[in-house]
């Protein structure tokens, strides 16, 4: 496990919890609106936090925090995954998992294994646009797709979510993803801001009135989708 960020207090990351957010370092995509880009590039110059300093803070806050949202980067990268959210369940946390979706076989097991209690899913774009918005021309979305399907079995609380970028978004790309989460259980549109760590700067969020404009879109095929922010 390399870990490289702690958050010690949210109320937003985890629907309805009060946690804390851990911040695991490296990614298999490189999405330009990435707002954690250090996260994912050079993340060798960053300090590291050792995995005993998380449990020792996790012990010191036992009654005080419900859960441990585990983010990155892409969490399912890391060796050791499973043991740490092992034991981070042992310690009676639930387990949030922030995944980009495209290690299927490990999210299944993860779940099946009983080491996560919600996941939240980044659905980037149509499966059309797909590559050209994670950095990875060409990108083959069939991992993708197959977490998509076993999340929307069903098996635990998820949601997908979508950071919305003028340079990467447009109507038709949000048609081709309601029909394809169509029913999905929650489904939220996220304004993109330019946190000063992007990979590539430059980047523009839409305005709010284009945004309601891509949720009526959506709502077609998610009635429970929302604009998360506004």
């Amino acid at each position: 496990m390399i870990i490289q960020g702690l958050q010690k207090l949210t109320l937003l990351d985890f629907p309805g919890k009060v946690a804390c957010t851990v911040f695991t370092a490296g990614c298999n995509f490189r999405c330009p609106f990435c707002h954690n880009a250090s996260l994912v590039i050079d993340t060798h110059q960053n300090p590291k936090i050792p995995v005993e300093d998380i449990f020792s803070f996790l012990q010191k806050r036992k009654g005080v925090l419900d859960g441990v949202c585990v983010t990155g980067g892409e969490p399912l990268i890391q060796h050791g995954i499973g043991d740490f959210l092992r034991k981070i369940r042992e310690m009676g946390y639930l387990v949030k998992l922030d995944t980009n979706g495209s290690f299927p076989d490990k999210l299944q097991r993860m779940v099946e294994e009983g080491l996560v209690d919600y996941v939240a899913m980044d659905l980037k774009n149509s499966r059309e646009h797909y590559g050209r918005t994670i950095g990875i021309e060409g990108y083959d979305t069939g991992k993708v797709e197959q977490s998509v399907a076993y999340l929307m079995k069903g098996r635990i609380p998820y949601e997908f979510r979508t950071t919305v970028v003028q340079e990467f978004h447009q109507r038709s790309d949000f048609e081709a993803i309601g029909q394809w989460i169509r029913g999905a259980d929650r489904y939220f549109l996220q304004q993109f801001e330019d946190s000063g760590d992007l990979i590539r700067p430059g980047l523009h969020a839409y305005s709010d009135t284009i945004m309601r404009q891509a949720l009526e879109v959506v709502q077609k095929y998610i009635p429970a989708a929302q604009v998360r922010g506004l």
